[in-house]
């Protein structure tokens, strides 16, 4: 059964990228076939698997707004079974095509139809436009990445409601399968209190997994590489391992 992820939250520089290309990279690794989109104009999830998004004719851009079909979009990466669909700064201007076609929130739905992944990884823009909309409409789950910061909670009662009216009004099946922490710092009582709100406020949606703070991590997309290519000793990649065993179980027990 293929499963459909968005990796979302409207706040920048929470980790979403980065959720995004190592989890795929895991799921790759333990024997999936994989699909990223990469739904943001910066095209942050193409060149952190090393490749440049400017090179490719068609991209998420395409499919969007040209009806080109997902098979002239996907790319392989370095890693095997590990597929994208690029994207580039083009990208920005979907917004604005989108907003005058019909059905403009199942246009992502509708390329990803023919798609032959078992997962299918969405990285989402920091914004809730028609993007992410595309994004929500086109998934079974919502993956939410969560800094462990004092703003922690801003915005993400914003995020549950546009996902809930997705549910209303377009995609029915959607739910959320998690929220992960991110940036974590165990040494910090912050990064505690986040935790024990965010399990608060969403239970056992909260993964067990928390990717810390790690300068692996943090080098690892400017070498075009996967965390677990980059280091894999690192604590970023024995957290990724572990987000990726939970996701796994998670979608298995559905």
């Amino acid at each position: 059964m293929r499963h459909i992820i968005a990796v979302v939250n409207q706040k920048g520089g929470v980790g979403k990228t980065t959720s995004a290309i190592n989890l795929s990279a895991q799921l790759a690794k333990s024997g999936y076939k994989v699909l990223l989109v990469d739904g943001d104009p910066q095209g942050n999830a193409t060149s952190g698997l090393g490749l440049d998004g400017s090179s490719f004719k068609t991209t998420t851009y395409d499919i969007l707004t040209a009806n080109s079909k997902i098979a002239s979009a996907v790319q392989e990466t370095y890693i095997p079974d590990l597929h994208i669909i690029p994207a580039n700064p083009n990208l920005a201007g979907a917004e604005i095509e989108l907003s005058t076609m019909d059905k403009r929130e199942f246009k992502l739905k509708e390329a990803l139809s023919s798609s032959v992944h078992d997962f299918i990884i969405i990285d989402c823009p920091p914004a809730l436009g028609l993007l992410s909309i595309n994004a929500l409409t086109a998934a079974d789950l919502v993956l939410i990445p969560v800094q462990a910061e004092y703003y922690a909670l801003e915005g993400l009662s914003q995020l549950l409601n546009v996902i809930q009216r997705v549910k209303q009004h377009l995609n029915p099946k959607i739910e959320i399968l998690g929220v992960v922490i991110t940036m974590f710092d165990r040494r910090t009582s912050l990064a505690e209190q986040v935790n024990a709100e965010l399990k608060r406020h969403f239970g056992d949606k909260v993964f067990e997994a928390t990717i810390p703070r790690n300068i692996r991590l943090a080098e690892a997309p400017s070498f075009g590489k996967a965390i677990f290519d980059h280091d894999k000793w690192s604590k970023g990649a024995r957290a990724y391992k572990q987000l990726a065993k939970e996701v796994i179980d998670r979608v298995s027990s559905k």
